[in-house]
Order: C-alpha cells, then sequence, then structure tokens
C-alpha cells in the first residue's frame, strides 16, 4: 500500500508602485492596488475557485477519500479576503469536509528564518492565528516559505510545538537516498521530515502541456502507474505545488481538471490512498536522520536559497530589511506593521535575481520589472522611505550602532540613492556573467591602514611631553624619590601616562 499527499501552496506578494525619487517622504502608500486587484482576481477566476470546486466534488465523489494539504500565506489570505471573498467562503466549504489540513507558514512568505529568528517565531504564530480564525484549525505540520530548510530551522520548528515540516528533495542533502520516505531532523530528532517529491510534482506542474515533453501526454493512468511502480518499501509520496498549476500555468483546455479528477479513480485499483500529512506522521515511521547544514529549497536546479540571496543587489536589500526589524516590532503603528510584512514576500527579492539559463527564464516568467536593477532601485526607495517613517516613530537607540549609522545614511537620502545607482551600473557592466562577484564593498581594506595611523603620533609625543610637563610633575609628585635613586631613563617608563593624556585631549 503507497500513499499521496498532495499539497498546494498560495502566496501573492501585494505589487509595489513604480516608486521614484520625489515620491520618497511624500507618499507611503508603496502598492499597485488596481495590479494587484487584476492578478488575483484574474488567477482566482480562472484556477482557484474552480479547483475549489473540483477538489470539494472529488470528496464527495470518492467517499471523503480523496484529501489534500494547503499552505495558504497571511498576506495571500488578506488579498483574497479583500478582492476575492468568495474564495475564502469555498475554502471555508472544504474545510468543513474534515478532508483538507491546513499547514503552517510565515505570515509574509518571507525569509526571517534566515535572518531574524525572532521575527520569523512572530510570523508563524500570527500565520497560525490566522487559519484558526478563518478555517477552524490549528496546523500540526510547518512549511516555510519555499521549503527553505536547514537544522537551525528545524529547531526552532520543533522548540514552536510542530511534530513535522515538509521540504525539497535537493539531491546534494539526499544523496542515494529516495524522497519517498518519512526521515526525521538530525537537529531535532523528534521532528518528521516529509520531502517532496520534485519530479512527480513538476510533471503536472510545469511539464504536464508541453507537447515536446517525452511523456506527453499525460493521462492519469500513466502517471498512477509511475507511482504504483515505484520500489514496494518506497510507500510515500509528496506532490507539492503551486495551485495556480491547475487552470493558470496549465490552462483548464489542457485538459489538467480532468485530469486531476481521474487520479483517485486509477489510485484505487492500486490501493493507493491520499492522506493528509497528519496521517502520514502518524501511521509512517521515520526511517533515517536528514543532516542539512546549509538552507536549501525546492527553486531552481541548486534547490539552495541562491534565487533571493544569490548576488549583491539581494543580500544589500535583504540586510537593510531586517536590520531595523527589532524596532519595528516595537511599533504600534497599524500602517507600519502592515508595511513590514508586504515588504519582507520573498518575492520582491525573486525578482532581483540576475540567474540565466533554464532558472534566469524562471524568475523573468513571473517578475513584473523590465529587469532585475529595476526591480532593486524600485524596491530600495521604498525600503528607504520606510525606514525613515520607522525611525520618526523610534529614533535610532544611543547603545545601537549599528542601527544608527544606518538611520544617519537614510538622512541623506539623494546620496543613498546615488550610490544604489552606481552600483547598479557597475553590476550590468562587470557582474553579469559571475553573479556572486562582490561590489565595491571590499574598499574597507583600507582599514590596516588606518591601524598604522595611530603609530605616527607618538613620534610627536617626546615634543608634546616636554611642553606638558606641569602636567606629568602634578602626577608625579610621589614618585620624585625614585627618580633620584635612578637615573632620568629610568624614569622613562612613567612618561606612557604623559601619552594618554594628549590622546584624551584628541578624544
Amino acid at each position: 500500500m503507497k500513499a499521496i499527499c498532495f499539497y498546494f501552496q498560495i502566496h501573492q506578494p501585494f505589487r509595489l508602485k513604480h516608486y521614484r525619487f520625489f515620491d520618497i517622504g511624500n507618499d507611503h502608500y508603496y502598492y499597485d492596488d488596481f495590479a494587484d486587484d487584476d492578478i488575483i482576481t484574474r488567477i482566482a477566476q480562472r484556477s482557484y475557485l474552480p479547483a475549489n470546486e473540483m477538489l470539494l466534488d472529488m470528496i464527495k465523489e470518492n467517499g471523503k477519500k480523496f484529501k489534500v494539504a494547503f499552505s495558504i500565506s497571511g498576506t495571500a489570505l488578506e488579498q483574497l479576503e479583500q478582492y476575492v471573498p468568495e474564495f475564502i467562503d469555498s475554502m471555508k466549504e472544504l474545510a468543513a469536509t474534515g478532508c483538507v489540513e491546513f499547514l503552517s507558514e510565515t505570515y509574509a512568505h518571507s525569509l526571517s528564518s534566515l535572518y531574524d529568528p525572532d521575527e520569523f517565531v512572530a510570523q508563524v504564530k500570527a500565520h497560525d492565528a490566522k487559519i484558526l480564525q478563518l478555517f477552524g484549525q490549528k496546523p500540526k505540520v510547518f512549511r516555510n516559505t519555499e521549503l527553505i530548510y536547514d537544522d537551525d530551522i528545524a529547531s526552532m520548528v520543533y522548540a514552536m510545538g510542530f511534530k513535522a515540516a515538509i521540504t525539497a528533495d535537493a539531491k546534494h542533502v539526499l544523496g542515494w537516498r529516495s524522497p519517498n520516505f518519512l526521515y526525521s531532523s538530525a537537529s531535532a530528532p523528534k521532528l518528521k521530515l516529509l520531502l517532496k517529491n520534485g519530479k512527480l510534482s513538476d510533471d503536472i506542474s510545469f511539464r504536464f502541456s508541453n507537447p515536446e515533453w517525452a511523456s506527453y501526454p499525460l493521462t492519469a493512468d500513466k502517471y498512477i502507474n509511475w507511482i504504483n511502480e515505484l520500489p514496494q518499501e518506497e510507500q510515500l509520496v509528496n506532490l507539492f505545488m503551486n495551485y495556480d498549476a491547475l487552470g493558470e500555468l496549465q490552462p483548464r483546455e489542457s485538459g489538467i481538471f480532468e485530469f486531476i479528477k481521474a487520479l483517485p479513480r486509477f489510485a484505487a485499483e492500486h490501493d493507493i490512498q491520499f492522506w493528509t500529512p497528519s496521517e502520514v506522521i502518524s501511521k509512517f515511521k521515520p526511517v533515517a536522520e536528514l543532516a542539512v547544514p546549509y538552507p536549501m529549497s525546492w527553486t531552481d536546479e541548486a534547490r539552495d536559497t541562491s534565487a533571493w540571496l544569490g548576488n549583491t543587489l539581494q543580500q544589500e536589500a535583504v540586510r537593510k530589511l531586517y536590520s531595523i526589524g527589532e524596532r519595528v516590532r516595537l511599533c504600534t503603528d497599524r500602517r507600519i506593521k502592515q508595511d513590514w510584512n508586504y515588504l519582507q514576500a520573498s518575492d520582491h527579492f525573486f525578482y532581483m535575481s540576475t540567474k540565466h539559463n533554464d532558472d534566469g527564464s524562471v524568475h523573468s516568467h513571473y517578475s513584473p520589472y523590465d529587469s532585475p536593477y529595476t526591480a532593486f532601485t524600485n524596491y530600495m526607495n521604498v525600503l528607504s522611505d520606510f525606514m525613515t517613517r520607522v525611525e520618526e516613530q523610534y529614533p535610532a537607540s544611543i547603545d545601537n550602532e549599528e542601527l544608527n549609522s544606518l538611520l544617519l545614511t537614510i538622512r541623506n537620502q539623494e546620496q543613498e540613492i546615488e550610490r544604489l545607482h552606481r552600483e547598479v551600473e557597475m553590476m550590468r557592466n562587470n557582474i553579469v556573467k559571475d553573479t556572486t562577484g562582490d561590489f565595491p564593498i571590499d574598499e574597507p581594506e583600507p582599514a590596516p591602514v588606518q591601524e598604522d595611523k595611530p603609530e605616527p603620533k607618538p613620534k610627536p609625543a617626546p615634543k608634546k611631553p616636554a611642553a606638558k610637563k606641569p602636567a606629568a610633575k602634578k602626577a608625579e609628585p610621589k614618585p620624585k624619590p625614585a627618580a633620584k635613586k635612578a637615573p632620568a631613563k629610568k624614569a622613562e617608563p612613567k612618561k606612557p601616562a604623559a601619552k594618554k593624556a594628549p590622546a584624551k585631549k584628541a578624544k
């Protein structure tokens, strides 16, 4: 007997307006409501709503033996509540069947797990509260943004009380092992791991309607036969995909809805069942522990985090964003809190990717910008304005030198924008082929020269002490006997004290 777990994810970032330098400080509303409304409504009409209707029919027709899991970000739920409220109603109807499980994730579909553990925990709690409010479920299984996972994240997830997490089937982690088993975390052995079967998932998501694909056309009986022919000991297949694969990425005309609807009938012929992830972790036992020292994801061929952090543009944008996380969490302004969530969406950094070849085509397909450099410049304009607003609410603390220096830079926004444009130009000219190369951030190398600069000051010290002997005499009334017993040379070791005095004046 084999089991199939179907997982669908929904996340939709709020689109940023083309925010220019002259908007900074004047217009604090950063979003393109028209584009958001158009995109989410179109996808819902073509994909989400008919897919919900199909799944409800499948559950009823198969005596509640067909089951699925959903991972929907908090920001996506906000958009759906605003623009397509009927989707929330249909999802509640699905939840009422008892055949749908909702996964936990970050509220903003963010990269907080890699940069800000406190923000990560706060977002997970906020997301789960939203799921409980709308659908009456408390998530038990966790999935991170884009299935990003490593040993450190596993420890945080387990500490929050989750029983399992789903992640990717990265080859550099699995090696010869199959994703079609239940595993456990090396850093948190009681946390069970479900691994996406990338090949079988992408056969539906990306290859289904491709006439050049060797297995085209894909039919439900052929697909179930592939699963049935897996080695007998491989009893679990996790199929994870974007929900818009049904009707949007794979158009309705391709037969994608008929294909999904026929799967349970052919699965029953081979005693293949559909389970929720909670059922899987209660019935299967882990076969081994997985150690993941570096973050992996389900995106791109490398299955790492380079889709969001692969070049200096992305790294600079993410670093600046999370540098103010602590102060944003102290804010009580609702608009600042909301903007903070929207600006964390991983897609903003995905649009800045300068990858090429097959990976690059995927990035450019989803991006609303004409280039990653435009995406970076627009995002940094918005972020600069947002950081200024945060500073007005909570001025930089004297004790926090890093935040203080950061906000000093933001105060002079014109210079900041010019610097960013220079970096963009250098990126265009010099780092098109090597996207992992550094910007002239290597300029701090003159630091060693600065360390040598204090040494020239001691040289004039012999001249300065002569002029400041009165100060030295006040400090050495008692040591005079020692000066008589020994030559003046022995008294010289005490002259460093005289050197410190000028150093204080230099301060």
